[in-house]
């Protein structure tokens, strides 16, 4: 079955003087916006940071220990729980969560008063500035079983540094300048997740453009103009169904593509209408949980519950699996998406960190953490494949038939095979360290390189809450969430 794709243009009628004009000024509004950018290079705007890499643009790390008493610069309750994870803009701080009463329990599935809160926090201070709340699209997915894992507040904003875009799931986007100030609001779909993991994809920008990828709620990506909220585009696909990760942009000679893994196969994308370019095989899942990034122009991914890997250029047209994939391998990973930083792909899953040889897929290291023992699953103790080649690859028809049917029970994604508490955040790197949270709130930090060396674990001591959230870093600072507060861990000076 082929990918439906539907595209909407704008008409535009004018005379060859005109168009020249409009062209001039085109320019001219290009190069200003470039010369004037409002997103500061140690901004971390949108989910895992520029582009998605996890890896910090600032040369200072924040401190490698911290505690309730050491290095802590700020604490804030929040109104709520959430899994998504904090942006940092200038000096602001953006974080969804949800509240609510659940009747009868956990998993009741029965919850009143439902709201959905983004909340900019001053960062010197810690002090809430302003808190938007939003009202739900009802009926929402009860809050049970696996969803309750998940929540109603999974999606990490994004921000240009002059207005904030939340995605809301049922609940849909909006737009919003740094004074709170609501600007549009768009719904993207009001479908359940058929297996009940509910919704977690995060919004990017390209250009003028707010993609969104209402995966759950639409099986599809929505594009909007980012200043009025106007849709541009939409790409429909059933493989989107499974789908959980934030896309990534890549170069490709002088154009870029937007990037997605999907079940089974990673897609590529022309940003500008939605329309797919390409696609390769990729891990043998049914379910594709993490994201894709991208490093030295090659697309790394690593994801799927019997393991798998894979390391593709981008560029080329519809099936491009036999000349585009540099390798493939059987490492281990479900949620939490890899960092690939100087020749080497970090990640950690299941109380284990992972380093490969990013030009050939060969493993570096393999050691499990020194921690109090949270976070382990099943998948910890799998010993990976070394990088060959995986046999039996499901190719997409022709321009990139979505795979209907996509079976299966909670044995993977959110929730699935969690055992004691499968970790949902990534690995995020700054100052030539790595920085990662367990769901259970004990926050390692690695030496980067081709040695494993652990420096140190910590934890606030008073924290009650879970931590699946991806922490934000920016000029040396540390900003982790959990689904009870928001904290800044920053070097405290003499």
């Amino acid at each position: 079955m082929k990918c439906r794709l539907i595209s909407c243009h704008r008409s535009v009628s004018c005379s060859g003087m005109e168009l020249r004009a409009a062209v001039v000024r085109a320019a001219l509004i290009a190069i200003l916006c470039v010369a004037v950018s409002p997103v500061m290079a140690s901004d971390w705007a949108r989910f895992r940071g520029p582009n998605g890499s996890g890896i910090s643009p600032d040369d200072k790390a924040p401190p490698t220990t911290w505690s309730d008493t050491e290095n802590l610069k700020w604490k804030l309750e929040l109104p709520g729980p959430g899994l998504s994870s904090p942006i940092v803009v200038g000096d602001r701080v953006f974080v969804t969560c949800w509240s609510g009463y659940a009747v009868g329990g956990r998993n009741s599935g029965q919850l009143e008063d439902l709201k959905r809160h983004l909340i900019c926090v001053d960062r010197k201070s810690g002090q809430v500035m302003w808190n938007k709340t939003i009202d739900p699209v009802l009926p929402e997915e009860p809050f049970r079983g696996m969803f309750a894992e998940n929540g109603y507040a999974s999606h990490t904003p994004v921000s240009d540094g002059e207005r904030v875009y939340a995605f809301f799931g049922k609940s849909g986007v909006r737009a919003y300048d740094l004074e709170g100030k609501e600007l549009w609001k768009a719904s993207v779909g009001t479908a359940d997740d058929p297996r009940g993991w509910g919704t977690a994809s995060s919004p990017v920008l390209y250009k003028n453009l707010l993609i969104v990828p209402a995966t759950i709620e639409s099986q599809a990506l929505f594009a909007f103009d980012k200043l009025t909220g106007e849709q541009v585009w939409r790409q429909d696909a059933d493989g989107f169904s499974s789908t959980w990760g934030t896309p990534v942009l890549v170069d490709v000679d002088d154009r870029q593509e937007l990037v997605i893994g999907v079940p089974y196969e990673i897609w590529g994308l022309n940003p500008d209408n939605g329309k797919l370019r390409w696609y390769c095989e990729a891990m043998d899942t049914d379910s594709y949980c993490s994201s894709v990034v991208v490093a030295d122009g090659v697309i790394f991914g690593v994801e799927g519950r019997s393991g798998g890997s894979v390391a593709v250029r981008p560029g080329g047209t519809d099936d491009v699996t036999k000349t585009h994939v540099k390798w493939t391998g059987r490492d281990r990973n479900r949620i939490g998406t890899p960092v690939v930083d100087d020749g080497l792909m970090y990640w950690i899953s299941g109380g284990i960190a992972n380093c490969v040889d990013a030009t050939t897929g060969e493993s570096v290291y393999r050691e499990r953490l020194a921690t109090g023992g949270s976070g382990a699953s099943s998948d910890g103790d799998s010993e990976r494949g070394g990088g060959q080649a995986r046999p039996g690859g499901r190719a997409n028809a022709p321009g990139g038939a979505g795979r209907p049917g996509f079976g299966g029970g909670f044995g993977g994604g959110f929730g699935g095979g969690r055992g004691g508490g499968q970790d949902y955040s990534s690995a995020v790197a700054a100052g030539g360290k790595l920085y990662f949270v367990t769901r259970g709130g004990e926050m390692v930090v690695l030496q980067m390189g081709r040695e494993f060396k652990q420096l140190a674990t910590n934890r606030f001591a008073s924290e009650s809450g879970e931590f699946s959230a991806t922490p934000a870093v920016s000029d040396g600072e540390l900003f982790v969430r959990s689904t009870t507060h928001l904290y800044c861990v920053a070097e405290k000076s003499e």
